[in-house]
């Protein structure tokens, strides 16, 4: 077998979406050869999907013309040769617009590829002796078992152009009696499961990804959050994604000893929770923060801020936020001013329009409102586009105004008059109650978000559509 010796590390795209094909650097001299078939830092850099690898497996082929396959496992793998040669094959038996596509490759030591998850993997030893390694990011067990998907190597739509006939090479009789493609059941996507799904965002979540099979909806029923059992007993190797939805948001409340209690376990013990199964199962953690993690004396705040909450629930969540912000795999998406299916401030000033109510509204605090519909879409948007992870700011665009102003806008589109609503400072409307500090200033920066191409509505265009 000859080896070219010293290539460069290259990666090159195949026509199955994720499978690439890496050319590795092989050193030899008179003694014989050496190569790093996995360095991770190097790869990563190159681009490869930092898997995360648990097992290392080997298969020794004893004559040219073993063929084994077409098998695709709930798992991804980065496939080399030890010693040999081989021809290899494969199928995507993934769901989606790619299923059935085709790529072949004869491999030596020289060259390796990765495989992701659904891909049907199969390959046929070129010479004797023929060790091929691969390494995988999860252990086999006898449940996964019942996650594989098959092809019958002998498919005529996939018509691979074995190059030692079938009827001439060593088959199992499993493999022999795999499906067609017409008969394969495709592996389905990883899914995302959100919980709080019962909340004003996740209820905004759940209209969004209406029908996909593939997002998993748990409100408190479904999916305790404040229960370490709920999170043991889950099957973590079916998920990608943890959307959080869930939060205490009772402002004022979180002021008392029972409320407090209650806030630190939902915004921090809870979340960290989440955090720790991110990162043991390499999932993706979607988290909303929230501007009360500042003091408003910024008059516009940008994602890399430094904390300075005012409240319990603002400390609440910072201290959500920082146990988020250590999970590899992250989004942190804060907002503001929510409104969305349930009762808040827009309805209420709505009713109070109808009835004939003359408020005195909070008009020292600035801000935007943040319709639950935009931070859906802005939350599937980072997903979809595997936006750089990290913290992003998202309301709705347009001219920051203060309560106050606000809620002039819903009166007059609620037929009655601006002058109705007078405005009243923060100091004067909560004097002698008892209350959380609130920001003055609640402005957050839209650049970031943007820049990753997610441009949110203008808040107004919005409000006239919400109340209709």
């Amino acid at each position: 077998m000859s080896i070219e010796f010293s290539k460069q590390l290259s990666a090159r795209e195949t026509p199955i979406p994720g499978v690439v094909l890496y050319e590795l650097p092989v050193y030899g001299d008179n003694r014989g050869w050496f190569k790093e078939n996995w360095q991770r830092e190097k790869m990563v850099a190159l681009g490869l999907p930092d898997f995360k690898p648990v097992q290392n497996n080997i298969s020794f082929n004893e004559k040219a013309g073993t063929t084994r396959g077409i098998h695709a496992e709930p798992w991804d793998k980065f496939i080399s040769v030890a010693t040999g040669k081989i021809f290899g094959a494969w199928v995507d038996l993934r769901q989606g617009p790619s299923f059935g596509a085709v790529f072949t490759a004869e491999l030596d030591p020289s060259q390796a590829i990765f495989i992701p998850r659904g891909v049907g993997n199969a390959f046929q030893t070129l010479e004797d002796n023929t060790a091929y390694t691969y390494l995988v990011n999860d252990h086999w067990s006898a449940d996964a078992q019942g996650q594989y998907t098959f092809l019958n190597l002998a498919d005529e739509t996939a018509a691979i152009d074995w190059p030692i006939p079938l009827e001439e090479a060593e088959l199992s009789d499993k493999d022999k009696a795999h499906p067609r493609l017409a008969d394969v059941r495709p592996m389905g996507p990883r899914k995302t499961l959100v919980v709080g799904a019962n909340g004003q965002l996740g209820k905004a979540l759940r209209k969004l990804y209406e029908g996909d099979a593939s997002v998993e909806f748990a409100g408190r029923a479904e999916f305790d959050l404040g229960s370490p059992e709920a999170i043991a007993e889950k099957n973590w190797k079916n998920y990608s994604t943890i959307i959080n939805a869930a939060a205490y948001t009772a402002v004022d409340t979180a002021e008392t000893p029972e409320g407090r209690q209650a806030a630190w376990q939902t915004n921090v013990t809870a979340v960290a929770r989440l955090a720790r199964t991110a990162i043991e199962h390499d999932l993706t953690l979607v988290h909303v923060s929230s501007d009360y993690v500042f003091d408003g004396t910024a008059k516009t705040h940008t994602e890399d801020e430094a904390p300075t909450p005012l409240s319990v629930y603002g400390q609440t969540k910072a201290a959500g936020d920082a146990v988020v912000s250590v999970v590899p795999r992250h989004y942190i998406v804060r907002t503001s001013w929510v409104i969305g299916e349930g009762n808040n401030f827009v309805r209420t000033m709505a009713n109070l329009a109808a009835r004939g109510v003359r408020p005195a509204v909070v008009n020292d605090q600035i801000g935007r409102l943040t319709f639950t519909s935009d931070i859906a879409d802005g939350i599937r948007h980072l997903l979809e586009t595997g936006a750089p992870y990290g913290t992003y700011n998202l309301t709705n665009d347009g001219e920051p105004k203060s309560w106050a102003e606000i809620a002039a806008d819903v009166f007059e589109l609620s037929g009655a008059s601006r002058s109705d609503v007078s405005g009243i400072s923060t100091y004067e409307y909560f004097k002698g109650k008892d209350a959380a500090t609130r920001p003055l200033h609640s402005i957050l920066s839209l650049h970031k978000i943007q820049a990753a191409g997610f441009h949110p509505p203008v808040g107004e265009s919005r409000l006239a559509d919400y109340l209709g």
